[in-house]
């Protein structure tokens, strides 16, 4: 896989560019705002940058488009025009996308003001589920305001001309779950006394797979580093069984096509789960040191291979945050009979269903559910991720292997999501929940 290049901090804002600016006044910035109480003054707004902030804002345009659902149809078009975004990073590098370099205009561009942003915030569909109000996004806009520069330098955005679409990626999706994240973060910790060893906060990531969790975790791990966080993540698929585990399981259970390839209970390494996730709760201290797993989904023609220890991404305590994602997290089994009328064959899925509560869900104190309308919408996200497999060299499966790949996960899709968003997670807390539902774009939308 390609090498994968992180830019620190220091590296990110030492970056320079050429634009003029337009010099705002306090009274520009906030006078039509009148949800506003505390009103900061411009410079206080800058002290997240060693450049100009204001740069991160595009027009809004005075759009007539609704400003709680920005994405016409996931087919249409993405919410990064310009597939800039690689789904399949170095495993070495412990993170999952492409490169991260900056690109800015060469020629002079319009600014829009700090009140556009505030307003497009306080539309977005999340602010209620994340306990967000105009005053305390009033409060912290100097914090979004960097958080949004960051991922626009992240995602190798033009901080200048974002489009709706990303625009809504970023403040009505990416941002408020780390606002969210981060009081859950504070909730943890203040259960502990000063001077206990205070666990990482374990955060599970339950969402259909192509719908944009990874891609997810890998924005709020970034933005947990560049705010001095040390956090970790890891995917059920890291926890996935050999190939020669694989091959042994579908020797045991010929004939049943969902235990087949990868994916359905019973194809994960849950002794190895327990040993990792034990292992990182205990990353308390400085100087502590783990490898985590990873997973090739390309190895043996997409079949896929655990990688060899020597790439697993190195991690060091005290870890404060960690991010585990899965399509299947948070499954609860279900009686025999309802899982035998949705196909006979999950019968046995369900019976290894029962073992992961143990192994995965009850490491889990908060959780993040992402809720798709439609599971048909699966085969096309996973369609669109292998052909950008495949067009950037690496081995993929062809249209037809992929559309026999999905119907294997579509079975326990149908039997456990309903589950799933009518109860929550198994074992979980419901104060320590969001349910986020997405459109066919990806974007989060208001949930009837």
């Amino acid at each position: 896989m390609a090498a994968f290049t992180m830019l620190t901090p220091w590296q990110a804002t030492s970056l320079h560019y050429n634009i003029n600016i337009c010099h705002y006044q306090n009274q520009n910035v906030y006078n039509s705002t009148k949800t506003i109480h505390k009103a900061k003054s411009s410079s206080s707004l800058l002290s997240y940058h060693p450049s100009p902030v204001f740069s991160s804002l595009s027009t809004l345009a005075k759009s007539n488009m609704p400003p709680t659902n920005f994405s016409t149809s996931g087919s249409k078009y993405s919410w990064l025009q310009d597939n800039s975004m690689h789904h399949d990073a170095s495993i070495a590098s412990g993170l999952r996308q492409g490169p991260i370099y900056s690109v800015f205009p060469s020629k002079p561009a319009a600014v829009s003001s700090v009140q556009d942003l505030y307003e497009f915030i306080c539309s977005g569909p999340l602010m209620d589920k994340v306990g967000l109000t105009p005053e305390k996004i009033a409060e912290s806009i100097d914090k979004w305001l960097f958080y949004g520069s960051k991922l626009c330098r992240l995602f190798q955005l033009n901080e200048l001309y974002l489009t709706i679409p990303q625009k809504a990626r970023f403040y009505h999706y990416y941002i408020p779950v780390f606002v969210w994240c981060e009081e859950q973060i504070a909730q943890h910790m203040s259960k502990f006394k000063d001077g206990e060893e205070i666990p990482p906060l374990v955060i599970g990531f339950s969402a259909p797979q192509g719908c944009g969790k990874t891609t997810l975790v890998f924005a709020l791990d970034y933005l947990f580093r560049i705010t001095g966080r040390k956090s970790a993540t890891l995917s059920i698929d890291d926890f996935y069984l050999t190939a020669e585990g694989q091959a042994k399981l579908r020797e045991e259970n010929p004939g049943n096509a969902l235990l087949e390839l990868r994916g359905n209970a019973g194809s994960h390494d849950l002794p190895f789960s327990v040993e990792t996730l034990t292992a990182l709760s205990n990353l308390t201290k400085e100087g502590m040191r783990m490898n985590l797993p990873r997973y090739d989904k390309s190895a043996y023609s997409g079949r896929g291979d655990r990688a060899d220890p020597s790439v697993w991404p190195e991690v060091e305590g005290p870890l404060t945050v960690v991010l585990f994602e899965g399509w299947m997290l948070g499954f609860k089994p279900l009686p025999t009979d309802n899982v035998k009328d949705v196909d006979p064959q999950l019968e046995m899925v369900n019976k290894n269903l029962e073992a992961y509560y143990d192994a995965w869900d009850k490491f889990i104190k908060a959780w993040i559910v992402i809720k798709i309308q439609d599971p048909s919408c699966v085969y096309q996200w996973r369609l669109q991720a292998e052909i950008a497999m495949r067009e950037a060299g690496k081995p993929g499966m062809s249209d037809e292997e992929v559309k026999d790949f999905v119907s294997r996960y579509l079975p326990a899709y149908k039997a456990y999501l309903p589950t799933l968003y009518s109860e929550g997670p198994n074992g979980s807390d419901p104060k320590r929940l969001l349910l986020i539902e997405i459109d066919e774009g990806r974007n989060p939308i208001l949930a009837d």
